[in-house]
């Protein structure tokens, strides 16, 4: 049941990232002009690497040690993860990773 739970999360994710990407490159298209596919792709790219690299929060944990430690906060653990699934390794796997290789495939 977890394993459906992490795929429908990713499933979720994928088309979501996927539609926001679409419309931006829609406005990128609409204000340089250029090809559709080509700016898609690019753009699916980019938001691949950005949520395989961020995707379990890891950056913003790390930002946030200084000041935790300032205030004398202990360090977050990763059990409130807040109702998600996957891991940032899934997210990475499942999410991340596939719209890079849609992204390279739309740039060929």
């Amino acid at each position: 049941m977890t394993v459906l739970r992490g795929l429908r999360e990713a499933l979720l994710l994928f088309a979501v990232i996927g539609a926001l990407a679409a419309v931006a490159a829609m406005i990128w298209v609409a204000v340089a002009g250029g090809a559709y596919t080509a700016r898609l792709g690019i753009g699916l790219v980019v938001v691949g690497g950005l949520i395989g690299m961020t995707g379990d929060l890891t950056l913003s944990r790390i930002g946030m040690l200084g000041p935790r430690a300032t205030f004398g906060v202990a360090p977050e653990r990763d059990t409130a993860s807040g109702g998600r699934v996957l891991t940032g390794v899934g997210i990475f796997l499942f999410v991340g990773l596939p719209l890079i290789v849609v992204g390279v495939l739309l740039l060929t």
